[in-house]
């Protein structure tokens, strides 16, 4: 079975990125996977704390609740990450989850010496933000972090779900194409999985 974790990084519970999350999910479900919540606001997660106590096994030395959560990421198949904008980049919440993830980056290209620049990954993930406004260039911080947040992961960012212009609580279920979409994008996800695997297994 296709097993992928599904983290909510907005403040707010009901928030719009947290329902469109939660429709990613249920399409995800729906085409046979195996799908893990994570919501953020409820986890005792430090910062890093860049120690590197990491970079003998590539795991993380701080003792919260990071580490059932590095445990996951390392098994899952496929990611999908949902979070608001703030300051044109993800939210505080999901940064401090991708510097923790730091641990992974020492594991992929200290421990295990992979080159830079690898264009093929073994993992896909969705990531799906709102944004207040209607800018241009709204999303373009957040997008290089996930990436390369991703790719520290051996994943590659398969899919955004971008959508300005939404602010206030519920506002995104006024636009039932968005939620939609969300749900057709988890959907999609796991059939992108599914061929993958299909092609791996096939040498």
């Amino acid at each position: 079975m296709i097993e992928i974790a599904a983290v909510y990084g907005s403040p707010r519970r009901q928030g719009n990125t947290s329902t469109l999350l939660r429709h990613a999910v249920a399409g995800a479900r729906d085409a046979g996977a195996g799908v893990t919540e994570i919501v953020l606001r409820d986890l005792k997660m430090s910062p890093c704390l860049e120690i590197y106590g990491c970079k003998d096994a590539g795991r993380c030395v701080i003792d919260d609740d990071f580490r059932k959560v590095e445990t996951l990421l390392q098994r899952i198949h496929g990611l999908m990450l949902a979070s608001p904008i703030f300051f044109y980049t993800v939210s505080a919440h999901t940064k401090i989850l991708m510097d923790r993830c730091n641990s992974q980056w020492v594991k992929k290209y200290w421990i295990e010496k992979k080159p830079f620049g690898q264009k093929s990954y073994p993992r896909k993930g969705l990531f799906i933000s709102v944004g207040s406004t209607n800018g241009k260039r709204l999303f373009e911080g957040a997008l290089l972090t996930v990436s390369y947040f991703m790719d520290a992961l051996d994943m590659e960012l398969w899919k955004s779900l971008l959508f300005r212009g939404i602010e206030t609580e519920g506002q995104i279920q006024k636009t039932p194409a968005s939620l939609e979409a969300a749900y057709e994008a988890g959907k999609a996800l796991v059939h992108a999985l599914s061929d993958r695997g299909r092609l791996t297994n096939r040498g």
